[in-house]
């Protein structure tokens, strides 16, 4: 499992006011955290950076790779402040936030190419965010065959199936499952990724990482490659990684519809098992599924 720090990106109140300061020691701090804490790349998330786009990229990049020589994802949707990243980037460097619209197709996919990046490439076209794992299909086979034929071959692509809040979409759990067992079939050789936070927008803070937790075991087991992650959560980190054992093996156990007697497993495990079951839509989602 490659995993993604998502913890320089613009919506952290540090973040943004390091970037708008020009102050790089918070920044730089961050991302060696991050790079100690395991994370095979670091995603600098400067949003959509509509004032000094080419100079706000280009000096974040330049200070995080001052202090640490972890490969760099670039996440922006202005081709402009991406395109000057990607001219700083020393390692080769991983393209966020493409998708199938007419703009990114035109603008933020050709630097793919021209950079020799590899590219997240999510299921969003002009319609829309599709709902279901066929329409998502049917979307990203459109956008990979568009990305190839600006010679950016299927090993560059990392497919995004964009993760739904829990909390007002809880099928999508289900839907991005039945989506990523498809995409080996759909796009031979290419990757997948999440933003795996995505999926508990909107959940009290204190729960969020029961959700994130067990949806990484769940998507890794059906072929999840990458996952954009919170690089200061161990335990998740940890179960990435297959630890411990009996926890992976216990949200298996529920995905295969397993029963299993509550009154048997620890709190931690509980929590794991209610969490699978709510991702699955076997119990319905509420702020206290853990109570019940």
């Amino acid at each position: 499992m490659i995993l993604i720090g998502e913890n320089v990106q613009i919506l952290a109140k540090v973040v943004s006011e390091a970037i708008q300061n020009r102050d790089a020691r918070p920044l730089q701090d961050l991302a060696v955290k991050q790079a100690e804490a395991g994370v095979h790349y670091l995603d600098l998330n400067i949003g959509p950076a509509r004032k000094q786009p080419e100079e706000t990229m280009g000096w974040l990049v330049d200070k995080i790779q001052e202090v640490v020589d972890t490969p760099l994802c670039l996440d922006t949707t202005n081709p402009v402040a991406m395109e000057a990243g990607l001219a700083k980037c020393r390692r080769r460097a991983l393209i966020n936030s493409a998708n199938g619209t007419a703009a990114s197709r035109e603008k933020m996919m050709p630097l793919a190419r021209k950079y020799d990046a590899d590219i997240i490439v999510s299921v969003l076209n002009d319609a829309g965010i599709p709902h279901d794992a066929a329409s998502r299909a049917e979307s990203i086979l459109e956008t990979v065959e568009y990305a190839n034929g600006l010679g950016i071959p299927s090993g560059d692509i990392w497919v995004d199936p964009i993760m739904m809040p829990v909390a007002v979409a809880q099928p999508q759990a289900v839907e991005v499952l039945e989506f990523l067992k498809m995409l080996p079939e759909l796009v031979p050789g290419a990757r997948s990724t999440v933003g795996l936070s995505n999926l508990s927008n909107g959940v009290p803070t204190r729960l969020r990482p029961f959700l994130n937790r067990v949806m990484l075991v769940m998507a890794q087991r059906v072929g999840l490659t990458s996952a954009i992650v919170d690089s200061f959560d161990r335990d998740l980190i940890g179960l990435a990684g297959g630890k411990p054992r009996q926890m992976v093996d216990l949200v298996y156990r529920a995905m295969d519809g397993e029963t299993v007697d509550l009154a048997s497993l620890s709190p931690e495990a509980r929590d794991l098992y209610k969490t699978t079951r709510v991702l699955l839509g076997h119990e319905l989602f509420s702020s206290s599924w853990l109570e019940l």
